[in-house]
């Protein structure tokens, strides 16, 4: 048992929580920063790193169908092995920045900037 390890709830259940992260993931990938709430971005940072180290593994056949099946979009996994796998070729970790905002008028939401680097 992992006592006291707490995860990341977003959604109403577990599905909606994965589909939230696997959305926000595409659109950062595809447009390379995306406006959304502290929380969120904290959950999807840690998930865009995973996805390029595994598109940086020599094993490119597993990494293509391992990228495919988490994010299930064509265009944002062939950027992924195109553009930033070789951009981030000499750099181990820190391919995401996050950049504090301002708070969400309507209710009071800490909103941030996620950006690849």
């Amino acid at each position: 048992m992992r006592h006291g390890v707490k995860k990341i709830k977003l959604g109403s259940d577990k599905d909606h929580t994965k589909s939230i992260i696997r959305n926000i993931a595409m659109a950062l990938i595809i447009h390379e920063k995306v406006k959304t709430t502290e929380t969120r971005a904290r959950a999807v940072m840690p998930f865009v790193e995973r996805l390029i180290n595994i598109a940086k593994t020599k094993d490119k056949l597993n990494a293509i169908r391992r990228i495919e099946q988490l994010l299930q979009h064509k265009n944002a996994s062939k950027k992924i092995f195109e553009v930033l796998a070789e951009r981030y070729k000499d750099r181990k970790s820190g391919y995401v920045r996050k950049t504090f905002l301002k708070y969400r008028k309507g209710d009071n939401a800490h909103l941030v900037l996620i950006e690849l680097i």
